[in-house]
């Protein structure tokens, strides 16, 4: 429902609430995650940084030399799994984005997996289609551990933040193109999300929406036209593609509220299920519980929606 602003009272109590459940079941709740590489040998085609992941004063993580599943799992689990990407081609905002989000998940009996993926600019052979090979094989793995997770197959989503939206939907959209050659049986399962929720994403890397990082970390400075649409999300949005859930603020000053706008409209033109919060006030980055705005009730609304598309039962 765009537009939708409750009154001061109910948002303080739905703020209260959702601090209370990130306390209660946080990290002691969920336990340590378990690690799962994403490949059994070198990525795709190779290359790369060497050493471990670097993390800067904000918890973001760059000089990704092994890309990652961490894995978040539920005391009561519900049967539905989300892959969950952070923000950033250049950096992956784990602590204000990530990780929060997969508490959250797992508080709602979601299990969450958290995906390190490897980052363009740092000398993979497969450049910008890297993070998509990783989103990919991501997805297959979550369905091929399915029975050990105790995860329906069939309620299999992504959540994205920023660029990491913008992978999100790439993972949703071109779910059909296989980025990678096979390399085990997880290969054979399907990589297309059963739906998509993407938080303040970046969509068109075409002007005059292409002044982002996400442009200069996939097509570099100069890029064709044609690498441009091939790399905007709404190019690639057909009848069939899974139901997206976008939130975004109006006052985003990082990544323009067109971008969601675009999308939304590429959605409802093609026909796919489409449910789009747009908030007056919320800025960029804002995660999940870090605004006294309107936007912080994003998460309940997500929640809602998720029942109303039969994922969560």
């Amino acid at each position: 429902m765009p537009g939708f602003v409750p009154d001061r009272r109910s948002l303080l109590l739905t703020l209260a609430a959702g601090s209370a459940v990130l306390s209660a079941r946080g990290a002691d709740a969920v336990g340590a995650p378990e690690r799962i590489p994403l490949w059994p040998g070198e990525p795709p085609g190779g290359g790369g940084p060497q050493g471990p992941p670097v993390r800067d004063d904000s918890g973001a993580v760059k000089n990704v030399a092994v890309p990652v599943l961490e894995v978040y799992a539920p005391e009561t689990p519900t049967g539905v799994a989300v892959l969950v990407a952070g923000g950033g081609y250049a950096r992956i905002g784990m602590v204000k984005e990530a990780l929060p989000a997969a508490l959250w998940l797992a508080a709602q009996g979601i299990a969450a997996f958290v995906l390190t993926y490897r980052l363009p600019g740092e000398g993979w052979a497969a450049g910008p289609l890297a993070p998509l090979q990783d989103g990919q094989r991501a997805l297959r793995l979550i369905r091929a551990a399915a029975a050990r997770f105790r995860i329906d197959p069939a309620r299999v989503g992504v959540l994205g933040f920023s660029a990491g939206g913008h992978l999100g939907g790439l993972i949703a959209a071109r779910s059909a193109f296989r980025a990678y050659d096979p390399v085990d049986a997880a290969d054979d399962l399907s990589a297309r999300p059963d739906f998509a929720t993407l938080i303040y994403p970046v969509v068109s890397l075409e002007p005059p929406y292409d002044r982002t990082t996400t442009r200069r970390s996939l097509v570099g400075e100069t890029p064709s036209p044609a690498a441009s649409r091939d790399w905007s999300l709404q190019t690639h949005i057909r009848s069939g593609c899974p139901t997206l859930f976008l939130v975004q603020a109006d006052d985003d000053a990082v990544i323009s509220p067109e971008h969601s706008r675009i999308l939304d409209a590429a959605c409802r033109e093609a026909g796919v299920p489409v449910e789009y919060h747009r908030f007056a006030v919320g800025g960029h980055g804002f995660g999940i519980g870090r605004s006294e705005a309107p936007v912080a009730l994003w998460p309940r609304l997500c929640r809602l929606w998720l029942t109303s598309v039969s994922v969560m039962r």
